[in-house]
């Protein structure tokens, strides 16, 4: 095994990763790239595990067990798709601050923030959405008389 200290030089923070790998042969530089290379797909699963409840699942029947991760996944990308073209706001990043004083350096919005955004939108359309018209009584005779045809 290999450990591996790196530093980030350009910010003041003193950000420090450590990194353990078997890999004994590639340059640490090397491995370093590679975790970053893979650090938004690790974060992606936790967030399909942890925020949506895919790694929760109980299972047991062999096809519920092949579906339930990647049908996780793929409304954990429906999620993303929506708040990427309908539900970004840049006041929602402040608002976080605003509301949570730890995030100050945040930047970008959390899948977090893509879900409670989505709920939010949901509950909203859901209780002010108006009524659906209703039908005339023309067209509720027309139904009448075409069921009436029908069972002749």
């Amino acid at each position: 095994m290999r450990l591996i200290l790196a530093r980030d030089e350009h910010t003041t923070s003193g950000y420090d990763l450590a990194l353990v790998t078997t890999d004994c042969t590639a340059a640490p530089a090397a491995l370093v790239a590679r975790y970053a290379a893979r650090w938004a797909i690790e974060q992606a699963f936790a967030d399909a595990r942890n925020v949506l409840g895919a790694g929760e699942a109980r299972n047991r029947v062999r096809l519920a067990v092949e579906r339930t991760v990647p049908f996780g996944m793929l409304v954990y990308t429906l999620i993303v798709i929506w708040y990427a073209r309908s539900g970004h706001d840049p006041a929602d990043i402040d608002d976080r601050r605003a509301a949570q004083p730890w995030h100050r350096t945040k930047t970008e919005p959390a899948f977090e923030d893509m879900l409670i955004k989505l709920r939010r939108t949901l509950i909203v359309a859901r209780f002010s959405a108006g009524r659906p018209p209703q039908p005339t009584d023309e067209q509720i005779h027309a139904v009448l008389a075409a069921w009436d045809a029908a069972a002749a």
